[in-house]
């Protein structure tokens, strides 16, 4: 009788690894898309995560989009005023 070799357990680790991974960019581009089209979420994530925010908004600077934490900053403001 042969040996069982761990090729099936292995190829089943690296589908499940995958779709992990395949999971969390897809999560983090409609994470994204959602920061990039609502200030309002913007808003909220400023109050609830605000490192994530501050990695959208180097990755906008980064693309060389400047001006979205200045107008985010001065509508909050704003807002807290009125």
């Amino acid at each position: 009788m042969a040996p069982k070799t761990m090729e099936p357990f292995a190829r089943k680790i690296f589908k499940g690894v995958l779709l992990l991974e395949l999971a969390g960019v897809v999560g983090a581009y409609c994470l994204f898309q959602r920061m990039n089209t609502s200030q309002d979420f913007r808003n909220t994530m400023n109050r609830r995560f605000p490192s994530i925010l501050e990695v959208y908004y180097k990755s906008n600077e980064w693309a060389g989009i400047y001006g979205i934490r200045e107008k985010d900053h001065e509508a909050w403001s704003s807002k807290n005023e009125a």
